[in-house]
């Protein structure tokens, strides 16, 4: 069995690119997900792990080199955040329309301006829409079981596309959690080599992403969103083989204590701990409230999220990113064209938190889970009037 320590989280997330014996690291530095590209750097140079390591000179570099190297068979990770993750834009399409399964994390930062290196997640609700599969992890040890998950997935023959892993910059990236890190012999056994359908190969030359004329673009572009909503598949055949071996599950949409919740907060990313105590808390004064948090963000789980939410009355959801002029945050948006053609469906109410890295206390989410809650007694009129939100 694996073994229990003591680890940052951005040393514990290359400790696992190293188990899963990826076999080329594309590396470009950028607050706060430098850790982790430096520590595999020193894992290659000191022999213990056998990849070639790329430095290169910018982050649309970095996607590009770690693009070609999947291409031609090799298991490949690289890793980003903020400005970095938007420089990487224009590149960032090709990888699921060339079907290259590359795994990158994501160490969500603020983007500018004005600077900020602190956490929020601007920089990946501005890449929503980017086709990769996207995961969220809470804690350290999630982070490493969802960086070993990732390569499976992504390289599994009916999947095929790149899958991306967001940590939050900091809050968890810096911080020393103890992580049960699986032996080596438990990772291999999980994780197959790397044989791509296709490759890049000088003996048998083909074409990748030729020019797509206007009679053949539309249909390329629905079959790769079609197999992409089917990659749900392999998703959760991949976390319940998880289970078996390790005993910690996942699921697209997890929730904390909603049997009976009257009032539901929903946030991705570590604050989810902040605001499972704001719970704990509430319910100990005899308040129904609960959480829930995407563990899945793309493909969306809307079958699994409609189920989640089908009983709750008032679902609370506190984006940490603003949709300038729009009509809420981005995942209060997802989520009310989610619920709009759902038989059962709760009254949603959207908070903006935690830009820049703001702190969102314990005290925070209970304010927010009672503004929340005044949909339970007030006529919706009243209820958005008084807790100073729009109604939903």
């Amino acid at each position: 069995m694996g073994k229990r320590v003591a680890k940052e989280v951005s040393i514990a997330i290359a400790d696992a690119v190293k188990l899963a014996r990826a076999e080329v690291i594309a590396a470009y530095p950028i607050t706060p997900q430098t850790h982790i590209v430096e520590h595999l750097s020193e894992l290659v140079a000191n022999g213990e792990l056998d990849a070639e390591y790329i430095t290169v000179e910018s982050e649309h570099s970095a996607i590009s080199a770690a693009l070609g190297a999947v291409a031609t068979g090799a298991r490949t990770f690289t890793s980003t955040s903020a400005q970095g993750l938007a420089l990487m834009h224009e590149i960032l399409f090709i990888a699921p329309a060339l079907r290259l399964p590359v795994v990158m994390v994501v160490a969500n930062r603020a983007l500018s301006a004005p600077i900020s290196i602190w956490n929020d997640h601007s920089d990946i609700m501005a890449e929503r829409d980017i086709g990769w599969i996207q995961l969220w992890a809470e804690n350290g040890q999630e982070a490493v079981d969802l960086v070993i998950q990732a390569f499976r997935i992504a390289e599994d023959r009916n999947v095929m596309f790149p899958t991306l892993i967001n940590i939050d910059g900091f809050t968890l990236s810096h911080v020393i959690e103890p992580i049960e890190l699986p032996d080596q012999e438990e990772v291999d056994a999980f994780l197959p080599p790397f044989k791509p359908k296709y490759k890049l190969d000088p003996r048998k030359p083909l074409t990748m992403g030729p020019v797509g004329v206007p009679e053949i673009y539309f249909e390329a572009k629905k079959a790769q969103d079609e197999a992409f909503k089917n990659t749900r598949r392999v998703i959760l055949r991949v976390w319940k083989d998880w289970a078996k071996r390790f005993g910690r599950e996942y699921n697209p949409v997890e929730t904390y204590r909603t049997e009976d919740a009257e009032v539901v907060l929903l946030i991705n990313g570590s604050q989810a701990e902040t605001a499972m105590t704001a719970v704990d808390k509430m319910r100990e004064q005899g308040k129904k409230v609960g959480l829930m948090r995407f563990r899945l963000w793309r493909p969306f789980p809307i079958q699994e999220f409609r189920k989640a939410v089908s009983k709750i009355p008032v679902l609370a959801v506190i984006d940490r990113a603003l949709t300038p002029g729009g009509v809420g945050g981005p995942v209060g948006t997802e989520v009310r064209s989610a619920l709009y053609n759902a038989a059962r469906r709760p009254r949603v109410v959207n908070f903006i938190a935690g830009l820049g890295g703001r702190d969102v206390t314990v005290e925070d989410f209970e304010e927010m889970a009672e503004r929340a809650a005044f949909y339970l007694k007030k006529r919706p009129k009243e209820a958005y009037e008084m807790i100073g939100v729009r109604e939903s």
